[in-house]
């Protein structure tokens, strides 16, 4: 046995070992299996009793590892304070899946001991109906109503409201000390926002310029300006996108009349980040944004059966292309081994042209005065390689037809490597153009990049090849 296992005794040395982000530490493994053992003989207090001294972190990270209906029992025998700990350390998407074996009561108590804002993404996870028998159980749970009514993916859904405001009529000592009170209740902060006396929003301040100044110098004449606030139904996207622009960390939420609602921080900012790509992941991969990997199998159908259906449709479409070439088929079989190379030529070069557009548009580093010459490149560069793969291809066509009997072999390998090089030029053109007509519609060019694209580029390879091979080779060897 593994010496940080046991100890001289032969006993089970209960220390969970942090391995690399994201990697299981291999002397985890028996500690894992006794755990999992105690659990599946119905001696839950004592893999409780186990884990109870560990840190929080180190618990979330061994229920990942057990089976989800054992790390429910072992999360649900955890003492309340161990639970709000640990919920805190759980993944957002994974909270509710834990939480699903456990009375609306115990959920409220451990709601309770959250701060504001885990305790919305908590409710938010969990169904409508639940999340409202919660909210009936909590003492003081306005704040959290408000919050849980802006919609999904909107500044005031992501924003904190932890934030340090000032008079703009006070002096450097008086803002000081108010900061020192608040300070101890805000995690971290970088600007302390200055106010009116109808609390609304008129310039902020940074801690240095506190420190920099006179303690009797008047709020209001070291302020700053406010370059960029926002409205709390504004998208989390654009959200970022002003961040960037702007090159600032905290982001106001304001409302219709500048009253301060909350901020986007850092933290929140790195989320959307991650938010928005795994959208876009999704989304590229023909599936539902909100997919995730413990989905039921309703969900699963609900989620995926679209996407699947559209390409259904796509493939019928690309398949009537080719039955309506059906005469060429029988003249010339060999026609038909060509087929899934076109196609996957043309679904490659889409992907890569729509991938790069996407991520330039998502990154804002798109030069959009310069679009006609970034298509002129993309066809420049389609060409070049849809050139050096037709040689390739029109090559192994007269490799093979030394050794196999082909008709009019250096005929076929020109209608070959042709139709793959219209085709890679016009996939590349769509894969490039597409997400941009898409943005331009306020749609999700991510779209682009997954059935959409692979479905057209199939559809107009098909129809290119033939037509290519049809005048090419067909009238040769008729």
């Amino acid at each position: 046995m593994p010496k940080n296992l046991r100890d001289s005794s032969d006993q089970l040395i209960t220390r969970w070992v942090r391995g690399e982000p994201g990697e299981f530490a291999p002397e985890n493994r028996d500690l894992l299996a006794a755990l999992e053992r105690m659990i599946r003989e119905d001696h839950e207090a004592q893999a409780v009793e186990t884990v109870a001294h560990w840190d929080p972190h180190d618990i979330s990270e061994l229920l990942l590892y057990l089976p989800i209906k054992l790390a429910r029992r072992l999360f649900g025998g955890l003492p309340a304070r161990a639970q709000v700990k640990v919920i805190v350390e759980v993944s957002t998407d994974l909270r509710a899946q834990l939480l699903q074996d456990i009375d609306v009561t115990h959920i409220a108590e451990i709601t309770e001991g959250l701060e504001e804002d885990d305790a919305v993404e908590l409710l938010d996870d969990l169904p409508e109906t639940v999340a409202e028998k919660v909210l009936e159980r909590l003492p003081d749970s306005e704040e959290i109503r408000e919050r849980l009514e802006f919609e999904d993916d909107t500044a005031g859904e992501v924003m904190t409201t932890k934030f340090v405001t000032v008079l703009d009529h006070w002096n450097v000592r008086t803002a000081t000390r108010a900061v020192r009170k608040m300070a101890a209740e805000i995690e971290s902060f970088y600007e302390v926002y200055v106010v009116n006396e109808a609390r609304q929003l008129v310039g902020r301040l940074q801690l240095r310029d506190l420190l920099l100044n006179k303690k009797k110098t008047r709020i209001g004449d070291i302020m700053r300006d406010v370059e960029v606030w926002v409205l709390p139904d504004a998208d989390q996207e654009d959200v970022l996108e002003l961040a960037r622009t702007y090159n600032v960390q905290t982001i106001p939420v304001v409302d219709d009349e500048r009253h301060v609602l909350g901020r986007i921080t850092v933290e929140e900012l790195q989320e959307i980040v991650r938010d928005e790509a795994e959208e876009d992941i999704m989304l590229m991969s023909g599936l539902a944004p909100d997919a995730l990997p413990d989905d039921s199998v309703r969900r699963i159908i609900r989620a995926r059966l679209p996407w699947l259906a559209g390409g259904l449709v796509g493939a019928v479409l690309a398949g009537a292309v080719v039955g309506s070439f059906e005469h060429q088929l029988r003249q010339a079989a060999i026609l038909a081994s060509f087929i899934p190379v076109v196609m996957a030529m043309a679904g490659n070069a889409g992907i890569q042209a729509s991938t790069v557009t996407v991520q330039g548009l998502a990154a804002g580093n798109l030069w959009i005065g310069d679009l006609g010459g970034r298509i002129v490149k993309e066809l420049l560069g389609s060409l070049i390689n849809g050139a050096l793969i037709a040689l390739l291809l029109g090559s192994l066509v007269m490799l093979l037809s030394g050794f196999v009997d082909l008709e009019q072999p250096l005929r076929l390998a020109i209608a070959a490597g042709l139709s793959v090089l219209l085709v890679t030029m016009i996939a590349a053109t769509l894969g490039s153009t597409i997400p941009l007509v898409l943005d331009h519609f306020d749609i999700d060019p991510a779209v682009a990049t997954g059935v959409f694209i692979t479905t057209a580029n199939d559809i107009l390879g098909v129809l290119v090849y033939f037509t290519v091979a049809t005048g090419i080779y067909l009238g040769a060897i008729a």
